[in-house]
């Protein structure tokens, strides 16, 4: 599982998100980093319908930067079918 490097721009703030891919419980989880930060889990929310930073820090996590770096994350193979859905 390669690491991804995204350069997005938020609200006018220039980011560079570090995405790390891997499996905890079977299921398929990033560790976000951007601009230096510590590193957070983005694991998959089913009502979101999108990846979504998880555990005591998410709270501190940028609500734009969140959604910027969800839409550039893949969608899990086992949760496309919920695509056509929407």
């Amino acid at each position: 599982m390669a690491v991804t490097t995204l350069n997005l721009r938020v609200d006018n703030v220039p980011y560079i998100v570090t995405a790390e891919p891997f499996v905890f419980n079977e299921e398929e989880r990033f560790r976000i980093t951007y601009n230096g930060s510590p590193a957070y889990v983005f694991a998959w929310d089913e009502e979101l319908y999108r990846f979504a930073a998880i555990g005591d820090e998410a709270a501190t996590f940028p609500d734009n930067l969140e959604q910027a770096i969800a839409r550039e994350l893949k969608v899990p193979e086992d949760k496309r079918a919920g695509e056509d859905k929407r």
